[in-house]
């Protein structure tokens, strides 16, 4: 019977690949004990081609008794239905609420029978599943309580998902999945992050083994305790009954032995190289000896004969090292740098060391199948964010939602506080489309400094990694300032304490499209025509280079004409 399990894992894993390898956003999350100043912070990048960058918002209201409310599915738009509204909703920048609650997500996609629109009549998608939680719950806690029985209620429409969970006090990971038609709901772990740990997701489902009794654990049956602060540990009351029902799990099996991901959603080629990878380069750069774990997030997947992998990396660790916000920042930039997956460092980067590659993914010659990496940073970002919760203020202030527009390596993240009743003009919702381009706009400013470096990389993009990191720590030396200030009005005037940090939000985001635009100006003069021009005197007789390729670069070129380009004559 165990080889029967151990066949039928990995045939789902052959499904699972063309899901995970789909899907591309990445959470992390660092807990208060974690962080430098006693802050929670969680990390989103929305990874998809085609979504336009922007930052939503979504004022605080009261609705009359028997109001009902539409939902669309994020992704597609496509009308779902309608569901009760609360009779108060809460204000929401971006991914964060007034309150400092913060909810991220990544894709993982799991079982294909369980999957987007396989529930019939189900009306909760991930995307509409996060901004009404957002506008209805005050804490981690509460948003889980919501989240739940949100899909429990009116039905699950999307496939597996793994969600980031933040407050001021704690940060949970949240992992769900449907099941399916011919039963309305979700199936589902949600775990806290002890404090003093870091985690990750990245489009794979990462809980496993979870505690099923004690006082730390609670089934979903007995909802009503998880505001008691020593639980750590919740589950759909048949997570376990489910799947063994549907055959993913020996009726035999022993419920202590379950792994959520290994049922659920089991770790193949692509999960591991294209998806846990991306939470290895975060553990990597935090810990010693994750070193350990690399050739797993190669695709070197190992299993045992239930199918459930053995070589997985821990669902959390102790970094070295406390983490201050612009290190988080930095970690959403990574191209697996000093690995020998590099992406700057093989024949795809060019002669300037790109470290992307176009899609898609995967790619064949001579019938064999190959592929490119998938790291953290990636071209096709629609927006990422910093979420920092800060329990030691009050919630308008403590909240800073760091956002920025496209790739996160060419980004700048600016504070956006929690408390904020409006956003900038350049960032806000409307201000152009993916098919409709304006300069107006802040996502198109960064997409053309972005696409122009990317032409030559080694070149330009060094130019941007220094006025990114100028600008950070300027943000960062203003929030001090502005959270003082803030915290002082608060105490005789919160309307006008509110609208401070409103203008001031409004004004560094529209201020840095504004800088950006006219640094992408900058950048053309400077490297165009694949020059290097620097300014002299009256600017009208710049200083000029012209580099060329690499030495290596021009071996290779050689290499493959021979001596067509061979200059007759010429001396050595």
């Amino acid at each position: 019977m165990k080889k029967i399990y151990a066949i039928a894992s990995l045939l789902l894993a052959i499904i699972v690949f063309s899901t995970t390898t789909s899907q591309a956003c990445t959470n992390y999350l660092v807990t208060r004990g974690a962080s430098t100043d006693g802050s929670n912070m969680v990390t989103y990048a929305a990874d998809s081609h085609v979504l336009y960058g922007e930052l939503y918002f979504r004022p605080a209201a009261d609705w009359a008794e028997g109001t009902m409310i539409d939902v669309y599915e994020w992704d597609t738009g496509k009308y779902l239905g309608k569901i009760p509204q609360v009779p108060h909703t809460y204000s929401v920048v971006g991914n964060m609420n007034e309150f400092q609650l913060a909810i991220g997500e990544t894709t993982y996609g799991g079982r294909s029978e369980l999957g987007t629109g396989k529930q019939e009549g189900a009306l909760i998608d991930y995307g509409s599943l996060i901004y009404l939680t957002l506008q209805r719950a005050k804490n981690a806690r509460e948003a889980i309580k919501v989240m739940t029985e949100l899909v429990e209620n009116h039905g699950y429409y999307s496939s597996g998902e793994s969600f980031s969970i933040s407050d001021k006090n704690e940060i949970w990971i949240l992992e769900m999945i449907g099941k399916g038609n011919g039963e309305k709901g979700a199936v589902w772990v949600a775990r806290m992050i002890p404090d003093g740990y870091v985690s990750g997701h990245a489009n794979q489902a990462r809980i496993t083994t979870f505690p099923l009794e004690g006082k730390n654990s609670i089934s979903s049956d007995k909802m009503d305790k998880i505001f008691n602060p020593e639980v750590t540990n919740v589950y759909a009351k048949d997570v376990i009954s489910f799947a063994k029902e549907k055959g993913y799990y020996p009726k035999d099996g022993k419920n202590k032995e379950f792994s959520f991901s290994d049922t659920y959603a089991p770790v193949d080629f692509g999960a591991a190289r294209f998806c846990e990878i991306r939470v290895w380069s975060f553990f990597n750069d935090v810990k010693e000896g994750m070193d350990k774990y690399f050739d797993y997030c190669k695709g070197k997947v190992e299993h045992d004969d239930k199918g459930y992998a053995t070589n997985r990396m821990p669902l959390w660790i102790k970094p070295d090292n406390k983490i201050n916000v612009l290190e988080v920042m930095d970690f959403m930039r990574n191209h697996l740098e000093g690995t020998e997956l590099d992406m700057a460092k093989d024949m795809g980067a060019g002669p300037y060391g790109n470290p992307y590659r176009w899609r898609p993914l995967t790619w064949k010659v001579d019938g064999v199948t190959y592929c490119n990496e998938r790291a953290t940073a990636t071209q096709q970002t629609g927006f990422s964010f910093v979420a920092q919760s800060r329990n030691w203020l009050p919630d308008a202030v403590g909240g800073i939602n760091w956002f920025g527009v496209d790739d996160a390596a060419s980004s700048v993240y600016f504070p956006m506080y929690c408390g904020s009743t409006r956003v900038p003009k350049s960032f806000a919702v409307g201000n152009g489309k993916m098919m409709e381009f304006t300069n107006k706009s802040a996502f198109w400013v960064f997409n053309q400094v972005t696409n122009f470096a990317y032409t030559r990389y080694n070149a330009i993009h060094p130019e941007i990694a220094k006025k990114q990191k100028a600008l950070e720590k300027k943000y960062l030396s203003f929030t001090k300032i502005i959270d003082l200030a803030a915290e002082g009005m608060f105490k005789t005037d919160e309307a006008a304490a509110v609208e401070f940090l409103t203008d001031f939000s409004c004004n560094q985001g529209d201020n840095l499209t504004d800088e950006w635009r006219e640094f992408y100006g900058y950048l053309f003069a400077k490297f165009m025509d694949g020059n290097i021009k620097e300014k002299d005197g009256n600017n009208q007789n710049p200083k000029m280079k012209q580099p060329g390729y690499s030495k290596e670069f021009y071996e290779t070129i050689v290499k493959t004409t021979g001596d067509k380009l061979k200059v007759s004559g010429a001396s050595h």
